[in-house]
């Protein structure tokens, strides 16, 4: 059976509430009562036009109802009475005083905002023995690790859903069947939560299953990532039973635990992991080891195969506009995993290469590192190639830019960063006559040759493109729905680069 999408409405007023439910794509509708001024249970549930979730959760319980515990029960009876297809009520309520026996579905619920306790096991198992259709666990994920043991406490106990709030637990989320759950929820009312599309168009999580290959980007932060909407069309455009999905960790033992408890396949590797990773790597290529990061893992025969595919897709860009490296003088912004690349890549190519960054001693030992010139921040001067190395202008702190180019002049602009596709610095740069290359083109080539070398198969790359224009484009539209809600919702403010 396949993984259903349920989307959490909720509203301040029953207009709102029926509106929203009515606009869902998804296959359930839970349909959240609490916040909801002019509650009308009956009103919340006429005509509908697809299953519901009918929810009212306390305050205690991390929700917004704070009247009295018999009238919060009352509106879940009601809801019974009516035929509501499942409502939803905590493990700790008094349950008692509901209905039992109707059509009326239970999903019998457990939140926990602190953390993974120690005895979940022990709390799922009491949980299935009560009275429940559906027994659904929500901890919060402070790791990777965390999902792991979300899955091994409530694996083998019916009809469940699984969920691990937080950016640790998106792949609960993106990958469900993983998990065992029977839906996902999405919508904005939990941390961690994505849209219906995404969780359908760019997951597919009504194809996926436990069996599904899995790969997946690694790092932090990785909100801003188009990889997941690239490789994932890429999958389904070519027919293959995969599905990448983010695992974001600082802590590159934290990832390596989860690659190997889920059989990772393949992972995009970003910051700050991109030298991290290398201490569990059994293989790496000699571009990887000359440069020292990588930014792709394979799984093999000795464990993870790493390749750093960062140096030809960055190259590939500055070849297809004509640019001429040989002799010219380039400065590169940042100290991290992205400006090594760079700088490795252009000192091979023949230009001279400076290295300015806002920490000195990092700085420094980079420069010294790849064999090129350390310079103080901010760098000055005229330079043939300026190339923005640091996450500097991504969104959604898109209005930034790493350096005034008042005091830096340069001929060509290259700035890695590419969500937003046009950046500040980059829009600075056209204004003073440069001509610009953003990080769009480096990240599809790279990607591309990932691809490659995970399936063997050519890259879909226009089909690659599309997909990760659209995700941008989805990012701004996000952004100023965001500002408009946090405008007119003031209610509802309680409770790398590469």
């Amino acid at each position: 059976m396949s993984v259903k999408i349920c989307e959490t409405v909720m509203a301040k007023t029953m207009k709102e509430l029926r509106a929203a439910r009515d606009a869902s794509a998804a296959d359930i509708v839970e349909l959240r009562l609490d916040g909801v001024a002019d509650l009308d249970v009956a009103g919340a549930l006429a005509d509908r036009r697809r299953p519901v979730i009918v929810t009212c959760r306390s305050a205690a319980e991390g929700g917004r109802f704070e009247g009295a515990e018999e009238t919060r029960l009352g509106v879940l009876a009601q809801a019974i009475r009516l035929n509501a297809e499942y409502i939803d009520v905590e493990w700790r309520a008094d349950r008692a005083s509901l209905p039992w026996g109707r059509v009326t579905q239970i999903v019998l619920s457990h939140h926990v905002f602190d953390g993974v306790p120690a005895d979940l096991r022990d709390r799922v198992r009491a949980m299935r023995g009560e009275i429940a259709d559906v027994v659904k666990v929500a901890v919060t994920a402070n790791s990777l690790r965390d999902c792991v043991s979300l899955r091994d406490a409530i694996a083998g106990h019916g009809r469940h859903v699984a969920i691990a709030m937080g950016e640790p637990g998106w792949i609960t989320r993106t990958h469900p069947a993983l998990f065992g759950s029977q839906w996902s929820y999405a919508g904005t009312a939990a941390p961690g939560q994505l849209s219906p599309t995404a969780l359908r168009d760019c997951y597919r999580i009504d194809k996926t299953t436990a069996a599904t290959a899995l790969y997946a980007i690694a790092g932090a932060p990785l909100a801003h990532s188009a990889s997941p909407a690239m490789h994932n069309a890429a999958f389904r455009h070519l027919k293959v039973d995969a599905v990448f999905v983010p695992l974001e960790s600082p802590d590159a033992a934290d990832f390596n635990d989860i690659a190997t408890a889920f059989g990772v396949q393949g992972a995009s590797v970003t910051a700050p992991l991109k030298q991290a990773m290398l201490r569990f790597v059994g293989l790496q290529d000699r571009e990887a080891e000359d440069i020292g990061t990588i930014n792709t893992l394979r799984r093999g025969a000795l464990g993870w195969e790493a390749r750093n595919f960062d140096a030809d897709g960055f190259l590939a860009p500055i070849e297809a506009r004509g640019w001429e490296l040989w002799g010219k003088r380039a400065v590169v912004l940042g100290a991290g995993g992205a400006a090594r690349t760079a700088a490795w890549v252009l000192s091979r190519q023949g230009a001279e290469v400076a290295i300015a960054g806002r920490d000195r001693g990092r700085t420094a030992a980079l420069a010294e590192a790849v064999g090129v010139q350390a310079m103080a921040w901010p760098p000055e001067g005229e330079w043939d190639l300026l190339v923005n190395a640091t996450p500097v202008g991504t969104w959604p702190d898109h209005e930034h830019a790493p350096i005034s180019l008042e005091a830096v002049k340069a001929e060509r602009v290259y700035d890695l960063v590419y969500n937003p596709e046009d950046t500040r610095l980059l829009r600075e740069a056209r204004a003073a006559g440069a001509d610009t290359l953003g990080g769009l083109d480096m990240l599809l080539a790279q990607a591309a040759r990932q691809f490659e070398w995970w399936t063997g198969q050519p890259a879909p790359v226009e089909v690659m493109r599309s997909a990760a224009l659209a995700f941008l484009a989805e990012r701004i539209s996000d952004h100023d729905e965001d500002e408009k809600e946090e405008s007119d919702w003031d209610w509802a403010n309680e409770a790398d680069n590469l």
